[in-house]
């Protein structure tokens, strides 16, 4: 491995410094046994958090362009086990957590997931993912980086400026993931073994625990053969972890009005009509305010089982050529099973306390209920995906003026579901014993007290309602071929230039199977006592404040899964027969979207330096772009709409479904200039302008259109694509002065602006949808409004079925435990017509996102001692206004981040502290219309600590999430909950050895 250091203010070493700069990102360094060039110097190997830190800081200093990134501190031993949370230690790189609390994917500069490259080794990754809770399509292009093991990984480099030799793609950022090399390092043999402890795994019911403590294996083979011509590499990894999280929320999302709104039955009365009198603090009549669906309860055991191998060959048929060939695999299975408590709302009569205005939200808010249901329902998930990357590689250094060099990969990524319930299954269960029911909205954890009879919910009030499975399927798969080379002219400038082809097919598809008893299955006598077993909530939500108040009501009740879905399988009815089949995912789809993506690309750069008195060094390049889109997608064809409990109406579709598809075409040249002027030996000024752009996601190109299959009484939900969509394009300023003023040691500060357009948000639009009649607002339901006086769903249900059963759209069935009628109720064609709230995605707006980057690092001398410190602020016009009920176009994921890192480094001893922090950010649009939602500001310490007892024998101790942080998002109040979630801590102790 070679390391290229700053450029003296000498003519000779100018050269160094464009032969330095002249190979990409992608290539293999400089084969080894080859005669130094002078603008390179042999690495000494320095290991530990030291020595990253000073390959780190020597990566950013002499790299064209903004350039920060992560080396190894030794072969095998990344700073974190997770690469998310290392890169998050980045100047503006900030991670989206999974639920359990695991670095998932990364936004860089306030630029969201799906607008940063990956890349492995120079190679465009396949990404692969299913959808929220592993059902429904998943359309998304960000790189899970929870899929890889970094046991393997050498360095990574976040390119935040782009060059004319980058794949485009990363608005944001270009991440380069660099793997071990067996020619460009030292040999080595390492085994290394731990033990993962997270104490989430203890905060769950038993019957979702998992093992206190379980294993991870890694090994690293890596040696030279024949005279260092042939090198062979080998690492393996297997991790198991047991954990669990907890969550209160609000998951219907909030149904949000203007205070003087008149015209839709879900908002409150105005003064002095209906029970307005129980209203305290009404909003305002141009507030804004809003009601919830929902709010639960739910306790989650997650076991997960991450596999990674990888295999690299490396040979030297001459010593000006160099060939490569390389396997990855990744295999990552994960299971999740929940219990949950949780009530609904209708809208209907209660008493609440609203907070002041502009937006208003529930301090206190409760309806009136009788005989309702309390759910507690439960939901397995069960996910597996696989990737595999296979490349080919030839450098090969023509003569002392040009080098050539190809490159070629297949790669394939494949999410799917790994149980016969499908990648998501839901089994309802109700006691329908609720009566008056009130949520107090004002803390961090909402609490819900529920009016029960004496005794509270019993094993013998509770049986089986409606169901849910889902089968998902997301595959990727990444053809690309890139060539390219560098010239070296007599006066030490160069001219890089390649060209590529990359073709990229992704398939999402998805399908249901959904039983609509939601107003029960059967009755509780036709379920044995001993399914059940009692359990209360309160006690898995300590982290949380108002986990003990005597007003919450947890008691709930656990489920043997398979058991109850056995039984459930041989409950029915003369109207309604047992169903079997109905709680298995469907092995056919329902909606399947297959696209393919082909892009050409070319590429030239000019570098030079002038030796000034202040040398300065130029690259100027252009990148031409032209890319091909073809989607096909198969979707479901709505006949009807049918009402099967109190809560929900279920869309009728029609046994076969039709394919539809769409082209598109777009082309682009992308320039870029990078500058650098040494102020000094120790001082840099860079400046940079380029252009890049981000492709749309998989669902937005889509053809066709998909509905969601439940209907709420106000109207339903759905999407639809546009292949023709154009992808966002960004004009990028930077400017940057750094000061390199010691060893390992250096400050900088630097501005950046993206001026975007094209920009793609997802917008609102209400439409009929095909005409779908629903019974909601429709004669039926007129006359039973009537009589009942309100919106009570249940009564006027119970009214239509006792006055009109056997009429036209109207099929009564029976009487469930709660004294309810059971059946269903069609919307007939003389109905109202039922609005849906389609999601479209528009190239429409133009907006610019700035900010600053600020970062030191400093090592105290040879005491050890040491500490990397940076800040990012960021300013956009790209934000949501709370005000607004409209469609708005704000940008996803941006938010302030900060990170502070202590260490001491030095004999045996490394010890690391980090605490990492990200303001509050949007992180999404969604929950009845175009809400947003809000994830809270969130810190969190890490520690690692190591002891090399020996120069073979290391002892490492990891602490992730120290002080038992906890995660909240909400939407447009901080009242206006949507998740609370709290994981735990985590514990690894770790031996490794090498031969």
């Amino acid at each position: 491995m070679k390391t290229y250091k700053a450029v003296p203010r000498k003519t000779m070493l100018t050269s160094a410094l464009l032969a330095a700069l002249a190979a990409p990102a992608w290539a293999q360094d400089a084969p080894a046994g080859q005669a130094p060039d002078p603008a390179t110097l042999d690495t000494v190997q320095v290991t530990g958090i030291r020595g990253s830190l000073q390959s780190s800081m020597n990566l950013k200093r002499d790299s064209q362009g903004v350039v920060d990134g992560i080396v190894a501190e030794d072969i095998g031993k990344f700073p974190d086990t997770n690469l998310a949370e290392s890169l998050q230690r980045i100047s503006g790189v900030s991670i989206d957590r999974t639920s359990s609390g695991e670095g998932s994917k990364v936004t860089v500069r306030g630029i969201g997931p799906d607008y940063n490259l990956v890349l492995l080794n120079g190679r465009q990754m396949p990404a692969s993912n299913l959808g929220n809770g592993g059902g429904g399509l998943n359309g998304s292009r960000s790189f899970d980086f929870a899929n890889l093991a970094s046991e393997s990984i050498s360095a990574v480099e976040v390119y935040k400026t782009s060059r004319a030799d980058n794949p485009a793609g990363g608005i944001g950022a270009t991440i380069n993931i660099k793997t071990l090399r067996p020619l460009e390092s030292e040999p080595v043999i390492s085994l290394g073994l731990k033990a993962v402890n997270d104490s989430s795994n203890d905060n769950l019911p038993r019957t979702l625990q998992g093992s206190n403590v379980t294993g991870e294996l890694s090994g690293i083979f890596s040696q030279r053969y024949a005279d260092d011509r042939f090198g062979v590499s080998l690492s393996a990894s297997h991790q198991e972890r047991d954990s669990g999280f907890n969550q209160a929320t609000v998951a219907e999302g909030w149904a949000t009005f203007y205070g003087n709104n008149t015209t839709d039955w879900r908002a409150l009365p105005q003064p002095g009509q209906g029970y307005s009198d129980r209203i305290t603090n009404r909003p305002g009549p141009n507030d804004v305010y809003g009601r919830p669906q929902n709010t639960a309860y739910n306790v989650n055991g997650v076991q997960r089982q991450r596999t990674n191998a990888q295999a690299t060959f490396q040979w030297k048929p001459a010593d000006n050529v160099t060939t490569t060939l390389d396997y990855t695999y990744v295999e990552n299975k994960v299971q999740q099973q929940r219990s949950e408590l949780s009530v609904w709302f209708n809208y209907g009569p209660g008493d609440s306390t609203w907070t002041n205005g502009p937006v208003a939200a529930p301090i206190i808010y409760s309806e009136d209920m009788t005989n309702s249901d309390v759910s507690m329902g439960g939901a397995r998930l069960a996910t597996k995906t696989d990737m595999h990357s296979l490349g080919f590689n030839v450098d090969w250094e023509v003569n002392d003026a040009l080098d050539l060099s190809f490159d070629a990969h297949n790669s394939q990524a494949e999410s799917q579901p790994d149980s016969p319930y499908g990648s998501a299954g839901v089994l309802g269960v109700a006691a329908f014993v609720r009566g008056k029911t009130t949520v107090d909205y004002s803390g961090d954890l909402p609490i819900i007290n529920i009016a029960l009879p004496p005794g509270g919910v019993q094993a013998s009030d509770a049986l089986v309602t409606g169901s849910v499975f889902q089968n998902s399927y997301n595959k990727s798969k990444v053809q690309q071929y890139q060539g390219r080379g560098t010239f070296r002219f007599a006066d030490y400038s160069a001219l890089d230039f390649g060209i590529g082809h990359t073709q990229v097919e992704n398939r999402s598809a998805s399908a249901i199977m959904q039983r609509n008893t939601w107003g029960g299955l059967g009755s509780p006598s036709d379920y044995a006592d001993d399914i059940w077993y009692a359990d209360n909530m309160a006690k898995y939500f300590k982290a949380f404040s108002g986990h003990s108040d005597p007003r919450l009501t947890g008691q709930f009740l656990v489920f043997d899964f398979d058991r109850l879905i056995g039984r459930a399988a041989q409950v029915g009815t003369d109207a309604d027969p047992a169903c079997p089949t109905c709680y298995y995912a469907p092995t056919e789809y329902s909606e399947d979207i297959r696209t393919t993506e082909k892009t050409r690309s070319a590429f030239l750069q000019y570098r030079t330096t002038f030796d000034w008195s202040m040398p300065l060094h130029v690259a100027a390049g252009v990148r031409y772009e032209q890319t091909e889109v073809e989607s096909s997608a198969m979707v479901r064809v709505p006949t009807g709409i049918s009402w099967g409990s109190a809560n929900e109406l279920n869309i009728v579709y029609a046994p076969e479904s039709s394919f539809v598809g769409g082209r598109g075409k777009y082309d682009y040249v992308l320039p870029n200039v990078d500058l650098k002027l040494d102020l000094s030996e120790t001082l840099a000024l860079r400046g940079s302008y380029s252009r890049t752009l981000g492709r749309p996601s998989w669902t937005q190109i889509q053809s066709g259109q998909s509905l969601a299959d439940i209907v709420r009484t106000q109207g339903g939900s759905g999407s639809r694509g546009n292949p023709g969509l154009e992808p966002l394009i960004s004009d990028n300023f930077d400017l940057s002065l750094e000061w390199y003023y010691g060893e390992g040691s250096y400050a900088s500060a630097g501005f950046f602006r993206k001026n975007i357009k094209n920009f793609i948000s997802d917008t609102v639009v209400r439409e009929n949808a095909g005409s779908l009649h629903t019974p909601v607002g429709g004669a039926y339901w007129n006359e039973a409004l009537a009589s009942c006086g309100g919106t009570d769903m249940p009564c006027i249900r119970d009214y239509i079925f006792t006055n009109h059963a056997g009429d036209p759209g109207v099929n009564f069935t029976g009487v469930n435990s709660a004294g309810q009628l059971t059946g269903t109720i069609e919307g007939l064609p003389t109905d109202p017509i039922a609005g849906f709230d389609i999601t479209v995605p528009a190239n429409q707006h133009s907006d610019h996102l700035d900010g600053w980057e600020v970062a030191v690092q400093h090592l105290f001398g040879q005491s050890g001692f040491g500490v990397a410190a940076n800040y990012t602020k960021v300013k956009s016009g790209l934000t949501f206004n709370n005000l607004s009920l409209g469609d708005q176009y704000p940008m996803i994921g941006l938010s302030d981040s900060a990170n502070v890192v202590a260490f001491y480094d030095k004999n045996a001893w490394q010890v690391r502290a980090a605490y990492n922090w990200r303001d509050k950010f949007l992180n999404g649009i969604g929950g009845q219309g175009p809400n947003p939602n809000y994830t809270a500001a969130y810190g969190q310490l890490d520690l690692n600590i190591s002891y090399a007892v020996s120069e073979q024998l290391s002892l490492s101790l990891e602490a992730i999430n120290l002080t038992d942080e906890t995660m909240r998002t909400y939407s447009r109040h901080t009242n206006m909950l949507r998740y609370a979630t709290q994981t735990g801590p985590r514990y690894m102790f770790g031996v490794r050895y090498k031969f």
